[in-house]
């Protein structure tokens, strides 16, 4: 059943359940995912009396936004199910040089896979943090602790996004790939500030 089907409560189960997948990979693009759908929120409760400058930001912003969620729930599937191919290779027979090297190859291939969700992630969640950025400024006051809460999930997602990329790169041969998705996450730094500067924005303007 695709994740953005799932009742919380029933992923929840599957999620603490001693199985490979759903894990942390799904669970990083669902944050993503509740980081999109708060600032859908929040540019929702901004739409009256902005300039019109301001009100097509928060008009590009629900757009975006919407679309941010869906990529991300979109991810959180394929996440689940690149680690199950994981799965599968590992558990491949390795009695003979022969299968070891077949059983090793089809592993660094299914890392790699396994490793374009995450990646993926990241730049997601990037995108919600600059959507969070873009509405600080001219948001609804009454709701900035969610635009706040929008930026942390994005942080924490790109956290998460980050050591899961990480630690399949440590197992995959191909170089090339590799570079690329280091290069992905190695965006991970900056939109983690960002996101905690948003927070510390949001809480200067509530003591003021």
């Amino acid at each position: 059943m695709p994740i953005s089907d799932d009742k919380i409560g029933d992923f929840l189960e599957r999620l603490a359940d001693r199985v490979p997948a759903p894990a942390g990979g799904a669970a990083s693009a669902l944050q993503a995912a509740i980081g999109a759908a708060l600032l859908t929120m929040v540019a929702r409760f901004s739409t009256r009396g902005q300039s019109e400058q301001d009100a097509a930001t928060i008009g590009r912003v629900i757009t975006e936004s919407g679309e941010l969620r869906g990529l991300a729930l979109r991810l959180a599937d394929a996440d689940a199910e690149a680690y199950a191919t994981v799965i599968g290779a590992l558990k491949l027979p390795r009695a003979t040089d022969a299968e070891q090297e077949a059983r090793a190859d089809a592993v660094s291939k299914a890392l790699v896979n396994a490793s374009w969700p995450p990646a993926q992630v990241i730049s997601v969640a990037g995108m919600v943090v600059d959507l969070a950025e873009a509405l600080v400024g001219i948001g609804n006051r009454n709701v900035l602790g969610d635009a706040v809460a929008a930026a942390e999930a994005a942080r924490a997602a790109t956290a998460t996004a980050r050591v899961n990329v990480e630690i399949n790169l440590a197992d995959i041969t191909d170089e090339h790939a590799g570079l690329e998705m280091l290069a992905q996450a190695g965006q991970a730094d900056e939109i983690i500030a960002r996101a905690g500067q948003i927070t510390r924005t949001v809480r200067s303007q509530l003591r003021s």
